[in-house]
């Protein structure tokens, strides 16, 4: 089904109002932070009546309108701040100034049309991130005004980028709590009937966008691959959770003499397998598939050593309430890794993990290598690529850290 091409939709004559408590901080609010928790709005009776998703203009605690916000009732995340101009319509005309802003920037980084299009706040859509795949394009609506103004939402992005496929991915964990349902759809155009093709730093991922994992594959990652790519020549290389073969292809183009795959999906080990076939390099690629954890045991059983160990696990602590478990986690990935790599060669760990900051992640990771009898030097830092920017105002949006250590 394509979304329909008009040009406005209908928008209310006047925005209901939702007011800042006194003692809120609306000063951080107009120098750019997105959000207003719930304890921070006055929450009459009807405000709480207003349906997710809905639009509302922000007033401060003077009654000085704001910007318009999207409300939700059912979230801590009572409204996210769409537009500082109080008058603003939020109509297709609005997101296709907001997407093609974006657009412009990945075109001056990427000589291809494979990046993240949207990065949620940092783009100015609160909640909405879209992957770009050529002529497709995958949105993931983890907000409610998002999956409400879907139908401006894609033909804005139809008329500014002029894909002709919109997929909806309904998997984001965030959707939950925003009341949100579980369930893809085709936005526009027909969905790929095979996995695509992505080209990253000179190897070529296979990316399922309607079965995969997110949107099917993890841009974000891409200049920590060129990293590890940039140390792997003729290197022996172990790629831990990872997924479609992120850091062993790129290995792998760049030169390495032998990649090995760890994963627990088997779906994900095939398109790595199907990603090395189209490089011609399947000859120096092997997977297995099973619990990384187990499978680190099992290979320091076998003796197993290699130049480069790249660890790239699932968040470990997505929420404060898990910081702990997830440190203990990632000191326990470090240590049964640490002891996979050869005198002189490459741990790389990461984390995408919104509550554990780059300080202890890596506090983490030296005590783990240090429980593997191993002596590290942090030779390499990284983060998200550039098509995965961050807002300064909001500490979340700073997830992804790598740490490369020579041992």
């Amino acid at each position: 089904m394509t979304a329909p091409h008009s040009q406005s939709y209908p928008i209310p004559d006047s925005l209901p109002v939702v007011r800042l408590k006194p003692k809120a901080n609306a000063r951080a609010v107009r120098h750019g932070f997105p959000w207003v928790y719930a304890n921070e709005l006055v929450t009459d009776r009807r405000t709480k009546a207003l349906p997710p998703g809905a639009l509302a203009q922000l007033q401060d605690d003077a009654r000085v309108p704001m910007g318009v916000v999207a409300v939700n009732p059912l979230s801590k995340i009572m409204a996210r701040m769409l537009d500082q101009n109080p008058t603003a319509q939020i109509d297709q005309s609005w997101f296709e100034t907001r997407i093609a802003k974006a657009l412009g920037a990945r075109k001056r980084m990427f000589d291809a049309p494979f990046y993240r299009l949207i990065h949620a706040e940092a783009d100015g859509l609160p909640g909405v991130v879209i992957d770009r795949f050529d002529t497709v394009c995958v949105i993931q609506p983890n907000a409610a005004w998002a999956e409400t103004l879907l139908t401006p939402l894609t033909a804005a992005l139809q008329s500014v980028t002029g894909v002709t496929t919109v997929l909806k991915n309904a998997s984001g964990r965030t959707r939950s709590l925003e009341g949100l349902d579980d369930v893809n759809a085709v936005l526009a155009g027909e969905a790929p009937d095979a996995p695509v093709q992505v080209p990253m730093n000179g190897a070529t991922y296979l990316a399922d966008l309607t079965g995969g994992q997110k949107t099917g594959i993890f841009y974000d990652q891409r200049p920590n691959h060129a990293f590890a790519a940039s140390v792997s020549n003729g290197a022996r290389v172990l790629d831990v959770f990872s997924h479609v073969g992120g850091f062993s292809l790129a290995a792998l183009a760049a030169g390495a003499s032998q990649a090995l795959a760890v994963d627990g999906s088997r779906a994900a080990l095939d398109l790595a397998e199907a990603g090395a076939a189209a490089m011609g390099v399947q000859d120096r690629f092997a997977t297995r598939q099973g619990d990384a954890f187990d499978m680190l045991v099992a290979l320091r059983n076998e003796g197993a050593e290699f130049d480069l160990v790249i660890c790239d696990p699932p968040a470990f602590a997505p929420a404060r309430p898990a910081l702990d478990a997830g440190l203990r986690a990632y000191e326990r990935v470090a240590r049964l890794a640490a002891v996979l790599v050869a005198e002189n060669g490459i741990l790389g760990l990461c984390s995408c993990s919104h509550a554990a900051d780059l300080s202890a992640f890596r506090n983490a990771s030296v005590r783990g290598i240090g429980r593997a009898g191993r002596r590290a030097a942090i030779v390499h830092t990284g983060f998200a690529g550039p098509d995965h920017p961050q807002l300064p105002q909001l500490a979340e949006s700073g997830y992804l850290k790598s740490v490369f250590f020579q041992l």
